[in-house]
């Protein structure tokens, strides 16, 4: 097993869902308004915004840090 993984929150998490329950969560005009990035802003799928972030290591890293920020057991306003 690879012990660097084990504190890592997004191990086992595709971007493709970090993309999909961020929409889900926030919708695509709140989510522009925190990642100030065009694939959620200019006409947003999920399938551009992966394109885009997959080319862009500086917003695929706000994306991920947003997502580990909303939906960690950390955060009171989530479930567990």
């Amino acid at each position: 097993m690879n012990s660097s993984q084990t504190n890592n929150p997004l191990h086992g998490i595709t971007l493709e869902k970090v993309v999909v329950e961020l929409e889900e969560y926030y919708g695509w005009d709140a989510l522009a308004e925190k990642i100030n990035i065009n694939c959620f802003k200019s006409d947003p799928s999920v399938k551009s915004s992966l394109k885009f972030l997959r080319k862009t290591p500086w917003a695929r890293e706000k994306v991920e840090q947003l997502y580990i920020s909303t939906f960690t057991k950390a955060n009171p306003w989530v479930k567990a």
